[in-house]
């Protein structure tokens, strides 16, 4: 239908202005017509800004390192409540000792789980034989209460029962906030992490829990063996201090030019007592007179001197250390004269890992800082490897851990003695 609107028999009259034409959609009785729409119609913008993404990125990032954590835990957990409790309930009650297990009080939610796992059954959800189990279905509340009901069971195996709840309390924000896909902070995903490894030690009897940070290991099968990048070394040794880098280390080979970072943030006390539990240390630091020290003093814009005296004093302070070790030998000290061009520090801790071959090699960590030509070390970019099993999951080449490993031993081979 066509309204004219010039002012010709309709209800404006004559001498109106001409208006424009409203075209309707002829509409059967009892609805309303439409106007027509002419261009793009308007409504929410469905395509993501840059920044948008950015948040949207950041916020995975942390909450899968969170979720890695709680999956771990919950695994965990479900294994000791199911080493503990089977034995007991279910020679009495069969497939059903999970109820009998949880009791009055916790009936409802067994029910309600057992009804999901039906419905997994039947809709082919359970992927895995193993996972048709009613523990499976359990969350890691009802995996606590069963605990806490049962605490006589567990109180042979676990130390701490008030710490085991504490960090159980502590998890349960950041398993809130993940299972709800809710933006979560650093500081909840750091509170959650340490809770997650602090409970891991504990339901493991206080000795073993996580052999290194489980994220790490899933990074550094995508990114070489890289776990950490720092912009400095403030940074890096505000997450790594010095203590945990060498902590329980068996070895420690160190390049650089005056290794600021052990010789000035790790007393000498400290390294007594490293190299009396029988690490076997190799210091290299840059000759104080060579041409080098020169070059470098110019970059920094240091005075003519200032470099190879702090070199120097270094070196006193690591030849006193050894002065004072019983098995010297195992305390190395030497110059070399290249140009330097990172520093390293390698360290091999207690535990062994399998690698290629079937043969066992000692779990690694390094830090590595590359010098610049306007910055001193503390201001360098810091990156932290983590290795050892000589080859990365999915067949991958070892990482940048192996080759800086070989770059020390060829530096250390053409090096000589501090006596």
């Amino acid at each position: 239908m066509v309204v004219p609107a010039d002012g010709r028999g309709g209800p404006e009259g004559p001498g109106r202005s001409e208006a424009p034409t409203v075209v309707m959609h002829t509409s059967p009785p009892g609805r309303i017509a439409i106007p027509a729409q002419s261009g793009p119609p308007e409504g929410p913008t469905l395509a993501w800004s840059a920044d948008q993404w950015e948040l949207a990125h950041q916020r995975v990032r942390l909450a899968g390192r969170a979720y890695v954590w709680l999956n771990l835990v919950e695994q965990r957990l479900r294994a000791l409540v199911g080493e503990v409790l089977r034995p007991v309930y279910a020679p009495a009650h069969g497939e059903d000792w999970v109820t009998a297990a949880a009791g009055p009080a916790g009936e409802e939610w067994v029910y309600r789980a057992g009804a999901v796992r039906e419905v997994s059954r039947r809709k082919g959800y359970l992927l895995d034989p193993a996972d048709d189990d009613p523990l499976v279905f359990l969350t890691l509340p009802q995996l606590r209460e069963l605990m806490v009901q049962h605490w006589p069971c567990f109180e042979p195996y676990v130390l701490d029962r008030r710490e085991v709840e504490l960090a159980l309390d502590e998890l349960e924000v950041a398993r809130h906030v993940v299972s709800r896909n809710r933006s979560l902070s650093q500081t909840v995903l750091a509170q959650a992490e340490r809770a997650a490894a602090r409970l891991l030690t504990l339901l493991d009897g206080g000795t073993g829990g996580v052999p290194a940070d489980v994220v790490e290991q899933l990074i550094a099968g995508r990114y070489a063996d890289v776990v950490a990048v720092h912009a400095d070394r403030v940074r890096l040794q505000r997450d790594l201090p010095v203590e945990d880098l060498l902590d329980g280390a068996r070895r420690l080979d160190a390049v650089g030019i005056g290794l600021g970072m052990l010789c000035q943030n790790y007393t000498g006390k400290r390294l007594i007592r490293l190299a009396t539990d029988g690490c076997r240390v190799r210091l290299l630091f840059l000759n104080p007179a060579s041409s080098a020290v020169r070059r470098r003093e110019r970059e920094l814009g240091l005075g003519r001197g200032e470099l190879a005296r702090s070199i120097e004093m270094n070196i006193m302070h690591v030849r006193r250390v050894r002065a004072r070790l019983r098995d010297q030998g195992g305390f190395e000290i030497r110059v070399f004269d290249e140009t330097p061009r990172f520093t390293a520090y390698l360290v091999e801790g207690p535990r062994s890992v399998a690698s290629a071959g079937g043969r066992r090699r000692s779990e690694g960590l390094g830090v590595v800082q590359p010098y610049l030509r306007r910055s001193r070390g503390i201001e360098s970019p810091a990156l932290v490897l983590r290795g050892g099993a000589g080859q990365l999951p999915g067949g991958q080449e070892a990482g940048l851990l192996e080759i800086y490993r070989e770059e020390f031993e060829g530096v250390w081979a053409d090096s000589r003695p501090v006596s």
